[in-house]
């Protein structure tokens, strides 16, 4: 089972004798929606492999305020357990479950042997620094030079292409959180993205019309 999940996209970017030692030494979990992969303080010991589903991965300050810096999906991986992990720091991060989804956690040891060994690993580790690094960048620019109304339209476009869902099960509570802005804030420009046609809104869901 767990070779035929990593086959779906794993093979195509890994040689068969590491997808081999991933299964070997890899802890195969699926988690629930909204469930805490990892908080803010934890040690980490394990290297996730998405293999469905997404996470969301977020910073909170010292008030307690929250914003989400970027999701992970199918086939992707955290670069910033990468070296917290080697260097055997705490988390800066937390990562929470968007929807149901299936990881596979690699020891975090096996991180430096295969960067050596497999030359499809250190590619592997090379790009995905490369797209968070770029999602970094983004997420600065979109709190640099967007308005409000075009950071949430910009927020509710990439979630529903992470959820491959145009109607969002969601509420402006968890948009206004998720934004590190009010509650009010987010349901006064909501509305006024309903009235651009941009979006539908319902009780608890929002449908995306423009994505």
């Amino acid at each position: 089972m767990l070779k035929d999940l990593l086959n779906e996209y794993y093979n195509i970017i890994f040689e068969p004798e590491l997808i081999e030692e991933i299964i070997a030494v890899g802890a195969y979990k699926k988690v629930k929606e909204d469930e805490l992969l990892l908080d803010i303080g934890d040690s980490f010991e394990y290297i996730p492999l998405m293999l469905s589903g997404a996470i969301k991965i977020s910073r909170e300050n010292d008030k307690g305020e929250e914003i989400v810096l970027y999701f992970l999906e199918h086939g992707d991986t955290c670069t910033i357990t990468f070296v917290s992990g080697l260097q055997s720091n705490k988390s800066k991060i937390r990562g929470v479950a968007e929807r149901e989804s299936e990881i596979i956690f690699i020891p975090i040891a096996k991180l430096e042997e295969w960067m050596i060994k497999y030359h499809s690993w250190r590619e592997y580790v090379i790009d995905s620094y490369n797209t968070r690094l770029n999602e970094m960048i983004e997420a600065i620019d979109t709190l640099a030079f967007m308005k409000m109304d075009e950071r949430i339209f910009k927020y509710l476009s990439d979630k529903v292409k992470i959820m491959r869902d145009p109607v969002l099960h969601t509420t402006h509570q968890d948009i206004a959180i998720d934004l590190n802005t009010s509650r009010v804030v987010v349901s006064r420009l909501l509305k006024q993205l309903e009235n651009e046609q941009k979006i539908k809104l319902y009780r608890n869901k929002i449908e995306v019309l423009e994505y």
